[in-house]
């Protein structure tokens, strides 16, 4: 139901995908920006920003992050994909990174809509940036490079969502999250990370991503309302 779309950032033009809820549906509850996982914008995070538009009524738009370093990344969820996404994570940095979704939120802003912001792996840590330092309302999943930025005040709702599982956020990192970030809605999952991804059977958990689904459109609707 979406499409590829062009956004003018300060890094230069880039690609974002575009899902609006059916127009008989009237105005968008609101607008939401999807930030990609390290595998780039594929075809799951495609369908993530479709959902939320077809089910709960969001403009949504997921920019392509990696566009000013490599346009149009498509990564295979592999070892090999990891492995150039943990680079072309770094080649842009976190920086430019929050540009990018800031420049997606006042594309939807500019629809008169209250924006908020919901991000996947690297780019729940994106969400967490976009919350302290754009102001927006924010969700990250398993977002496992959050730490070095905990002292970073939320400066709107906050929630965060991590796998039991996961090597990558070890109970020490989660609880630092529940010290530095008392404001924060915090929930854990009896799964690995990478949880709410589909594309990936041997990681995703059904169950959870359901419930953390269900818990982030809660938050939404109350965060935008």
């Amino acid at each position: 139901m979406g499409q590829w779309i062009d956004l003018e950032t300060a890094h230069g033009p880039i690609r974002a995908w575009q899902a609006r809820p059916d127009d008989s549906a009237g105005k968008p509850a609101a607008g939401l920006v999807v930030v990609q996982e390290i595998f780039g914008v594929t075809a799951h995070i495609r369908d993530v920003a479709d959902r939320f538009a077809r089910d709960a009524g969001y403009a949504v738009l997921a920019p392509s992050l990696f566009d000013p370093v490599e346009p149009g990344v498509e990564l295979p969820y592999d070892p090999s994909g990891a492995a150039r996404g943990m680079e072309l994570r770094s080649a842009l940095g976190f920086d430019r990174a929050v540009d990018l979704v800031h420049a997606a939120a006042r594309r939807l802003q500019d629809d008169h809509l209250k924006v908020g912001v919901v991000g996947y792996c690297w780019g729940g840590s994106v969400a967490f940036l976009c919350n302290t330092r754009l102001g927006l309302p924010a969700v990250s999943y398993y977002g496992a490079r959050s730490v070095p930025f905990l002292d970073e005040r939320a400066r709107a709702p906050m929630m965060f969502h991590f796998g039991e599982f996961d090597g990558s956020t070890p109970p020490a990192d989660i609880a630092l999250h529940r010290e530095k970030q008392p404001g924060a809605t915090i929930h854990l999952y009896p799964a690995n990370h990478g949880f709410n991804r589909d594309a990936s059977p041997d990681i995703h958990d059904p169950a959870s991503a359901e419930l953390a689904l269900q818990r982030t459109l809660t938050f939404f609707a109350h965060a935008l309302r």
